[in-house]
């Protein structure tokens, strides 16, 4: 590793195009450590350029279909895109486990696409994190459209779907009730909502259930438009763009796009303060927190008291 290029030369390839110098970038946020927070550094400044479209919902929903004939409308109107493919970590393997990923190869010959599958391979400050590094580094090298999808909607996979400016929140017709979206934080995130195999039975309903859910809300400003496509032929993927370019303008002419981009920068300042926080007082532990540990057990000392004993001094 001693002889591999440095961060700011491989940024520098990545801007002019070199797809390996990106991919190698990416590969360091994925790891983390200094390197990935040096890489931080250099391409804090370089974006603000890139609009970020996330996409989440159920396993199963057809995002990954939904998600290359999203890709292949934007490559219509000439547009370069990336993709961040995010997966949970393989326990065996520590990378992106691919699954149905092979759907986008249509676009892997395509000099205007670029496509990641990224898993964390340990990140500190987990997935969320590694993610908002990953879409800055997209964004830094010049990527005028990123699209985050998720694998699921766990709390993990609504954080990074959630950071996006746009979110499109993908159900299936017979999708569930209002307490399970409601649980998930689908209603909170969602910007979008697409009712995606709707050639199916039940997609009307599914609308109706959509419209009412949005009515108990009480969400003010922007109303998340509801839109029925069928992925695997592109019935309703040209509604859906008309729907992200109309967030998009409503953003833009409102000021939403910059207040939202705010609160998520305060909130990966959180996030990135929390794991130094960790990383430190865990350096500074050692065989303390193996002693307080059993003093805890023991009932002797409470975990509060024990815990404010293991954070490194100011």
């Amino acid at each position: 590793m001693d002889d591999a290029p440095a961060p700011d030369s491989l940024l520098e390839q990545a801007r002019h195009g070199d797809r390996g110098a990106l991919a190698r970038l990416l590969s360091v946020v994925e790891r983390g450590g200094p390197q990935a927070r040096q890489l931080g550094r250099l391409t804090h400044p370089l974006g603000g350029g890139g609009y970020t479209v996330g996409i989440t919902g159920a396993p199963g929903a057809g995002k990954s279909t939904l998600t290359s004939a999203l890709v292949a409308r934007m490559r219509s109107a000439d547009l370069t895109v990336a993709v961040l493919a995010i997966d949970p970590s393989s326990p065996f393997s520590g990378g992106a486990i691919l699954g149905d990923r092979v759907r986008m190869q249509d676009h892997t010959g395509d000099a205007g696409v670029y496509i990641r599958s990224m898993a964390t391979r340990g990140h500190l400050g987990g997935l969320s994190l590694a993610t908002l590094e990953a879409v800055r580094v997209l964004d830094a090298a010049g990527w005028p459209w990123i699209v985050v999808e998720t694998v699921g909607v766990g709390q993990v996979e609504v954080e990074v779907a959630g950071a996006a400016d746009t979110t499109v929140v993908v159900v299936n017709p017979g999708w569930g009730d209002a307490v399970q979206a409601n649980k998930a934080g689908l209603l909170e995130i969602a910007d979008v909502f697409v009712i995606n195999k709707a050639d199916r039975p039940g997609a009307d309903e599914a609308r109706r259930d959509l419209e009412r859910m949005l009515d108990l809300t009480g969400r003010t400003g922007w109303r998340p438009l509801i839109v029925a496509t069928t992925a695997s032929t592109g019935d309703g993927v040209d509604a859906l763009w008309s729907a992200i370019g109309e967030h998009r303008t409503h953003l833009e002419g409102s000021g939403g796009l910059e207040a939202r981009r705010a609160a998520r920068v305060a909130d990966e300042l959180t996030r990135i303060l929390a794991a130094l926080l960790h990383e430190r007082a865990m350096a500074d532990a050692g065989p303390r927190l193996e002693r307080l540990a059993a003093e805890v057990a023991s009932r002797s000392l409470d975990p509060w008291t024990a815990a404010e004993r293991l954070l490194p001094d100011r």
